[in-house]
């Protein structure tokens, strides 16, 4: 798709740089790129900003930065490099760890400085191998303080949507969840649910109170703002404008017509993953697949990543993505974090039995499920199972503890009931001797405190979405109490996590190692740092913004094309 000059049309604009994407990726290097004295604009397909992060926890995983200094979090950058090393393995090239070790701390002091937003430690929520050389048990995971969305102005309307629908004025971040979904049960549960009655409290003043991603976004579409920075929804990406082998520009929709913007240093691709495209997910990844279980915000359909490869762009990680466990409600699934980790459940397959530790990290959970998943043995669905104390002890998919499940729910498939194990096999389809095996295997395990099969709540990790309150083990309880539950699990996903193939300065590479010029790539739409792994809780967003931060610093100090 090389062409020169002659052969485009006038250019409806022209800036220094062309971000398309509008998630914190795209954001992020926007508003740096403004600092630096660059004219940038962003472009969303849609008529939302935020993309996926909007839609997301919000947490942001970048080791060394100031606030978790502030909090007293130690880490060193020999122990944040040691532990990266180890979660990546050989699937993210050793340039690419060290560029995200050295920028992201920077980065944060960017965006902290730029914007309004104000980030917190969240406390215990440890590294998702904590035991790991170099891991922490404390940590290293920050997100957004609640934020006032009356900064943005007429701007909040355009704020991409929650994947959850959250009451007007419902502020929870991360920290509270973790204590929200104990129910009444803990004193500490309580404590959290007074400060969410808070937050809503200050509606009544006209405060719009924003939390986790919903948070994230508005604070850096505030900072846009502040900088001048425009932001042009509704414009999609169509392809990418090359002359003599550099990306010189992008061609988009703008008001329903086909035009060019041109941009002078270069173009970084923000757009998001393939979580949307059916054909691609086919195409690349293991079936069963398809778009139906996924988070990920609808623009996602792979567009900037099609462009890369039409100009001769490589990819990687295509097979993966940020996968978690996931219940099909029928209004969307459900993306299952403490559930899994509650005493009182079990995970098992269509053979009746437990394949994985239930409180592993979601990717983990899983990479399970597909490696095991057979025509005889299927791992897809998995299954859920919990008794009634589970139920009347824990908020589950939302609900609170002991509020019987939508009757909808029971009619689409996604939960089951029956009064003993072996009635809640037969409705499920799952033999009933092999379950009642597995579950009074279980059932021991629990009552002695040590899971000898998976090692359930021998980690930190596990222990953090756990009952504090159940011993020996918080992750471990029998299923003892009638009637009995099983909820459908499926490999669902927060977007995919393959994509351009980029170097340690954001810059998109051809099969052979060659960089095609002008032309960047951060966030789902590159293949990422993590490789097949997850570092912790934010491991999404924190290497999507330092790479977009890093992409801006290199097209700001880069050449203008005249």
């Amino acid at each position: 798709m090389t062409t020169g000059p002659a052969a485009e049309p006038d250019a409806f604009a022209e800036f220094d740089i062309i971000v398309a994407g509008s998630g914190a990726a795209g954001m992020t290097a926007a508003l740096t790129a403004a600092r630096l004295g660059a004219t940038v604009v962003v472009l969303e397909k849609t008529a939302a900003f935020g993309g996926s992060t909007a839609r997301s926890g919000g947490g942001i995983w970048a080791p060394g930065n100031a606030v978790l200094r502030r909090a007293g979090i130690a880490d060193t950058p020999e122990d944040a490099s040691a532990y990266l090393a180890y979660v990546t393995g050989d699937d993210a090239p050793a340039p690419l760890r060290r560029a995200l070790l050295e920028h992201c701390p920077a980065m944060l002091d960017l965006v902290l400085a730029a914007t309004p937003l104000r980030l917190a430690w969240v406390p215990g929520y440890a590294d998702y191998y904590p035991e790991a050389p170099g891991g922490r048990a404390c940590g290293r995971s920050i997100e957004p303080v609640p934020f006032d969305g009356r900064l943005l102005g007429a701007e909040l309307t355009r704020l991409n949507k929650p994947y959850l629908p959250v009451p007007d004025g419902v502020a929870v971040t991360q920290a509270d969840y973790r204590w929200l979904s104990l129910g009444p049960r803990h004193p500490r549960a309580v404590l959290a649910g007074a400060k969410v009655a808070g937050r809503l409290a200050r509606r009544l003043l006209g405060h719009r109170m924003l939390s986790l991603g919903q948070a994230l976004a508005a604070g850096l579409r505030a900072g846009l703002a502040a900088s001048g920075v425009p932001v042009w929804l509704d414009t999609p990406l169509t392809s990418l404008v090359s002359t003599d082998g550099r990306v010189t520009g992008v061609r988009v929709v703008r008001d329903g017509k086909p035009t060019m913007i041109r941009a002078r240093r270069g173009v970084l691709i923000a757009t998001g993953g393939f979580e949307r495209n059916e054909e691609m997910r086919r195409q690349y990844q293991q079936s069963p697949i398809g778009t139906s279980w996924t988070t990920g915000a609808a623009g996602n359909t792979g567009d900037g990543i099609v462009a890369g490869q039409a100009l001769g762009a490589s990819v990687a990680l295509m097979d993966d993505a940020w996968w978690g466990p996931s219940i099909p409600l029928p209004g969307g699934p459900y993306f299952c974090l403490a559930e899994r980790s509650l005493p009182g459940c079990v995970l098992v397959n269509g053979a009746g039995q437990r394949f994985v530790n239930e409180s592993a990290p979601y990717v983990d959970a899983v990479h399970a499920m597909y490696e095991g998943n057979t025509a005889e043995n299927p791992h897809i669905p998995s299954w859920l199972l919990f008794d009634q104390r589970y139920r009347d002890r824990y908020v589950f998919a939302g609900l609170p503890p002991g509020r019987p499940f939508p009757r909808r729910w029971y009619a689409a498939g996604s939960v089951f009931r029956a009064p003993d194990l072996a009635g809640l096999g037969d409705a499920i389809g799952v033999d009933a001797g092999a379950l009642a095996k597995t579950v009074a295997r279980f059932n021991d395990f629990a009552r002695n405190g040590t899971d000898e099969e998976f090692s359930r709540g021998d980690s930190a990790y596990d222990r953090y979405y756990g009952d504090p309150r159940c011993r020996p083990n918080p992750n471990l309880a029998p299923l003892d109490q009638a009637p009995f539950y099983a909820a459908k699990i499926v490999p669902g996903d927060l977007g995919t996590k393959g994509g351009l193939r980029t170097d340690e300065r954001a810059r998109v590479l051809r099969a052979d190692g060659s960089v095609i010029g002008g032309l960047y790539a951060a966030g789902n739409a590159s293949a990422s740092v993590m490789g097949h792994s997850y570092a912790g809780a934010g491991a999404t967003i924190g290497p999507a913004m330092t790479f977009g931060y890093i992409a801006a610093l290199d097209l700001a100090s880069g050449p203008a094309d005249s």
